[in-house]
């Protein structure tokens, strides 16, 4: 989702994914933490940066880029469903 759109809010994320916006936070929050986003204030948002050079965590996909995997979901998307 931010990497469609990298000013989506911690509020739309948790309605999507039927999650709660603390979780989102919590989500969003080891993401930055572990360097696979940059979060930068905006005005009264955040924006964010996907790092698709980083490898993955799980240690069978360690060999994997995120971005490989973001370029497979995100060329599988429906170009009408929108991000928000």
């Amino acid at each position: 989702m931010i990497a469609r759109d990298p000013t989506l809010r911690l509020r739309d994320i948790a309605a999507t994914l039927d999650i709660t916006e603390r979780a989102a936070q919590r989500i969003v929050t080891e993401l930055v933490d572990e360097g696979y986003l940059t979060r930068k204030r905006e005005g009264r948002r955040n924006s964010y940066k996907v790092h698709p050079k980083m490898p993955m965590r799980a240690p069978q996909a360690k060999h994997t880029e995120v971005g490989e995997i973001l370029d497979v979901l995100l060329a599988n998307q429906d170009p009408l469903d929108s991000p928000g």
